[in-house]
């Protein structure tokens, strides 16, 4: 609860607002009041200068201290009335002293509330003013897209010191406030149509429309210079793009930049395809393929057929999976990319500046190689809780696991997320006795509860002994036998296994890139800082993938790839924003879980007024016939409108029905849009167009319905009373 001090402070700012409003002050503070009484203004200002610039700087003071609007208006009127010197030296240091004041106020009212409340983008400013600290600042002055009077009260809810605070902006404000106090002073010389097209006011116009423009050019020069202090850049380059990871993100990166006709190089230290080929999705999803089959034939008799008990080799599954890895590996090849001009190298690679690398060869030479720019792409790998005993099971993880030839019988998976849950349920259908832990209290915690609900009913009809809010405390061995201790609502649990599965998490892989040499720090997950435009702390040096976060799917690293790529060969021209708006993600469990957009929790917590409309798949006709009749698909617009917020999908092939939403949501198509396209039947994607129609029947004209239903009766000759006016009628019966 707010304290008494900060409710008195509080009541008396809110008291002065209403005030300013009630009694005109937005009026006031206009330009074409003040031009109205311009000659009355300057008559007396000419006789008592000091008093009204006095006046003045403590009416602009109090306006940038209160936030209120009428300060640009304010800055062009000293200009106007006390001309360049005065005007320049009264608007400088009020401006100040307002901010100052407003920047002190929100700290002591606000900060403690605004941190617990908007922590992320606090944390993102904070990370900006330790790391850059008055420059940080200094370009937020500068660029007039941020409102000064933002900076005061968000600036005002970090730790940076008061008195930084002051001096930095009153050098950054000091440009931006000549040019408009100059401005100012023009308008106020016109007595003439002339004047008009004066030299002088014509530059001073120019000069405020330039003004952004100059500021970011003056911005990004003054970061370059001060982020390559102390590095010599190379006067030639080896190539124009360096690709560190010939993962999925690597890949990409490497082939935009072929494509261009640029000269790249990609590193790569292990095997092209990166974990996405080698032990991620494509050997994932040929397990559950395979686990899919076995869950089939074991409940044949769905389909009129005969169940049967499933038998085979572990190995020849596995097998299986490898030739899967196999046949799709030529698309990530070596020889496919140096056909496309790329140039493949195999070995460490380790930076020496921001333009130079060091690369040890796989077969033991070194060389080292500069580019214009140069991509990290290195991805992740999975991350081992800190759990007393585990490293002596010899845990299996999502990277290990495929090298395994026999079925664990007691298998023991912890982690209830994607990665988790699709390997649980795999090898429980595949037969082995599975137990799944979570430490929360529901599996896929991202999703909905009704999601989680959904896939956990299917999880304990296959057999999973699925355990919430069970934590692992130590792994030991107990008479010969792998043993789990785990707590749960207080009390010890000791689970007894096999083999242990480890899927709790990811960490970037960055060991040995000597990031540390050209002062790129870490994140504690090892993921690397990145900038909208995916660039580090270096504009030629960018991340994109696993390494870079936030989202760790192949796709999102090829999405983030064409920025990276793109930027680092043609940035200097231009940069693009990476545009993370419209993220779809499936789980291949099953039922599968795809999602794009907004969550029901995620609006609910974000405080988003929205709708959401319900198809459950039980009556979609293709699902009744292939005897996969469950699930539902979930879509959030706003309070009635058809604009797609989010979708999710439940059930079979939920990743290809999700294709429409996805689709709909980055092109700005409505509900309506899909309710009116023409699906073939019988389909899975007709509940797409299902689920349209729920929501075309929840927004029915009620009103237009029933005159439609009385018109209709009408021409039927059933009731020929029932639109004339009430008068005739009783007229008629009389």
């Amino acid at each position: 609860m707010m304290a008494k001090p900060k409710l008195i402070l509080l009541a008396v700012i809110l008291i002065v607002v209403a005030a300013f409003v009630l009694l005109g002050g937005p009026g006031l503070l206009t330009l074409e009041n003040l031009q109205r009484h311009q000659a009355s203004l300057d008559q007396w200002i000419s006789g008592h200068l000091l008093l009204a610039a006095s006046v003045y700087a403590l009416i602009y003071v109090a306006v940038t201290a209160l936030s209120l609007p009428g300060a640009s208006v304010l800055t062009l009127a000293g200009g106007a009335f006390f001309g360049n010197a005065v005007g320049l030296l009264a608007v400088s240091v009020a401006s100040t002293i307002g901010a100052s004041i407003a920047f002190a106020v929100a700290r002591f009212l606000l900060q403690d509330t605004l941190r617990r409340r908007n922590s992320n983008t606090v944390r993102r400013i904070d990370e900006g003013v330790k790391k850059d600290g008055p420059f940080y600042l200094a370009t937020l002055r500068l660029v007039p897209v941020f409102p000064f009077f933002l900076i005061n009260l968000a600036m005002g809810l970090t730790s940076m010191r008061l008195w930084t605070y002051v001096w930095v902006s009153w050098a950054a404000m000091l440009p931006g406030t000549f040019i408009y106090v100059n401005a100012g002073t023009q308008l106020g010389q016109i007595e003439s149509v002339g004047d008009i097209m004066s030299a002088e006011l014509l530059f001073s116009f120019a000069l405020l429309g330039l003004f952004p423009l100059m500021a970011k050019f003056v911005v990004a020069f003054l970061r370059r210079r001060r982020v390559y202090a102390g590095w010599q850049k190379p006067a030639s380059f080896d190539y124009n793009l360096l690709v560190i990871g010939g993962g999925s993100a690597g890949l990409v990166s490497a082939y935009i930049a072929a494509a261009v006709k640029a000269r790249v190089a990609l590193i790569e230290k292990d095997r092209m395809g990166g974990d996405c080929l080698n032990t991620g999705c494509v050997p994932s999803k040929a397990l559950i393929r395979s686990a899919r089959v076995a869950d089939t034939l074991r409940h044949a008799d769905r389909y009129g057929l005969d169940s049967v008990p499933v038998t085979g080799s572990f190995k020849r599954i596995m097998d299986r999976v490898r030739e899967v890895i196999a046949r799709v590996e030529p698309h990530d090849s070596p020889d496919r990319y140096r056909a496309l001009g790329v140039d493949c190298l195999f070995g460490q690679a380790s930076f020496v500046s921001p333009w130079e690398l060091e690369v040890r060869h796989n077969d033991g030479h070194t060389e080292r190689l500069t580019a214009r720019s140069i991509v990290v792409a290195t991805g992740g790998k999975p991350a081992l809780p800190p759990v007393p005993g585990l490293v002596d099971m010899n845990p299996l993880t999502s990277e290990n696991l495929w090298q395994i030839e026999e079925r664990p019988e007691r298998l023991l998976v912890l982690g209830g997320g994607p990665i988790g849950c699709e390997l649980a349920q795999a090898f429980a259908r595949l037969g082995s006795q599975v137990t799944q832990l979570e430490r929360g209290d529901r599996l896929l915690s991202r999703e909905d509860a009704d999601v989680s609900s959904m896939v956990l009913s299917q999880f304990q009809a296959d057999g999973l002994d699925v355990r919430l809010n069970h934590s692992v405390v130590a792994f030991r061995m107990e008479e010969g036998e792998k043993v789990a201790c785990c707590e749960h609502a207080g009390e010890s649990v000791r689970i007894a296994f096999d083999q242990v599965l480890v899927a709790t998490g990811r960490a970037a892989n960055t060991e040995g890139l000597g990031l540390e040499r050209i002062g790129v720090e870490t994140l504690p997950s090892g993921a690397v800082p990145v900038e909208d435009d995916m660039s580090l702390r270096y504009p030629n040096l960018f991340a994109c993938g696993d390494v870079a976060g936030p989202y760790q799917f192949t796709h999102a690293a090829a999405h983030q790839a064409w920025y990276a790529a793109v930027n680092g060969l043609f940035g200097q021209f231009r940069r693009f924003r990476v545009d993370y708006r419209v993220m779809p993600w499936v789980t291949f469990t099953s039922p599968e879980v795809a999602r794009v957009g907004l969550s029901e929790a995620e609006a609910q917590d974000r405080g988003i007024a929205c709708e959401v409309t319900r198809y459950d798949l039980n009556d979609l006709d293709r699902a009744i016939a292939e005897s996969e009749d469950r699930g539902f698909i979930k879509v959030l617009t706003p309070p009635g409108k058809d604009r797609i917020l989010g979708a999710v999908v439940v059930g079979a092939h939920a990743g290809e029905i999700l294709a429409e939403f996805t689709l709909a949501m980055k092109h700005g198509l409505g509900l309506n849009k899909i309710l009116g396209t023409i699906h073939p039947y019988p389909t899975w994607n007709e509940s797409a167009k299902f689920a349209a129609g729920e929501w075309k029947k929840a927004h029915a004209p009620g009103t237009v319905l029933r005159l439609l239903e009385k018109l209709h009766a009408w021409r039927r000759g059933a009731d020929r009373n029932a639109l004339r006016p009430r008068k005739d009628r009783q007229d008629s019966d009389a």
